[in-house]
């Protein structure tokens, strides 16, 4: 994970679900999400999103059992392609599952929509999965410099079989560069995300207007009273989180041992520790901790 922000700090955690929601997820802010998404997908100026809507970031399945999607971010272009933003700040088993089903339900929407029309001829629209990671997927990897990982459908002959389903993920703790050494757009988003809480000032090489904006955004004493107060209790929750997982390796607990991590959750729990937090470093589903 990265070394967390304080309550000290000029500008938010990035990292936070508060700040990464209030700079990707608002109407206001919009303009910064599709700055990224534009750099992400290096898109020419003929190709660039212009504008894009905020769709419901809740899906649910076709009956009451089904397993509900919660997005961080869910949106779509003009054009109709749909993109799905998340931060993850901890590993989770299965989290290639994790993503092909969160892709799901963007696809079957479109599906549903389709099928009130009877000139429907299956077309879709592409769909973007984009998760910005605080860990790395495979440890046992030797690319230790790939920070940006593309995923599409290929037949074997690795010819694209699909473009209408993509991933994206962006393996933080894999980006070292330093402000001196950024070189493309992309690097400055991406230093941006993980830096942003320990930057006492805008480096000058970040001189494009959206990080203008971005700096403005992020400062905390341009917050309102109510703005701060629920951005300290998300970075105390964030904090929380990052001690846990901190404790969960030095004390060597190994992951997918389910009685050492509901025995650890239940210490949590007894110690007023937010069931977020909990549920996050033990893999344990909100439900199984209020059971405990």
């Amino acid at each position: 994970m990265c070394v967390p922000g304080s309550a000290g700090s000029r500008y938010i955690n990035f990292y936070t679900d508060f700040a990464f929601k209030k700079i990707f997820g608002t109407e206001a802010n919009k303009d910064l999400l599709i700055s990224f998404l534009n750099a992400l997908l290096d898109l020419k100026e003929s190709g660039e999103i212009i504008d894009l809507t905020y769709l419901n970031t809740e899906k649910l399945g076709d009956s009451i059992s089904d397993r509900r999607a919660i997005y961080d971010v869910y949106c779509q272009t003009m054009s109709g392609e749909r993109f799905i933003v998340e931060m993850q700040n901890a590993k989770q088993d299965h989290f290639k599952d994790r993503s092909l089903y969160y892709s799901f339900f963007a696809i079957q929407e479109q599906a549903k929509k389709g099928a009130k029309d009877s000139r429907w001829d299956y077309s879709l629209s592409p769909v973007y999965v984009i998760g910005i990671l605080d860990f790395v997927i495979d440890e046992k990897e030797n690319v230790s410099d790939k920070v940006i990982t593309r995923v599409k459908l290929k037949d074997d002959c690795n010819k694209t079989f699909s473009d209408k389903l993509n991933f994206i993920f962006l393996e933080m703790p894999k980006f070292r560069k330093t402000v001196d050494e950024l070189e493309t757009f992309v690097d400055k988003w991406l230093y941006v995300i993980k830096n942003l809480y320990h930057l006492e000032d805008k480096p000058s090489v970040l001189s494009e207007e959206v990080f203008d904006k971005l700096f403005e955004v992020a400062e905390i004493a341009a917050f309102s009273k109510n703005e701060r107060y629920d951005y300290e209790e998300n970075l105390k929750n964030f904090l929380d989180m990052y001690n846990i997982m901190r404790t969960v390796k030095n004390e060597g607990i190994a992951e997918g041992k389910v009685l050492g991590m509901q025995k650890m959750a239940k210490n949590l729990k007894n110690q007023g520790v937010d069931a977020n937090a909990i549920a996050i470093a033990s893999g344990l589903s909100i439900e199984e901790i209020d059971k405990l």
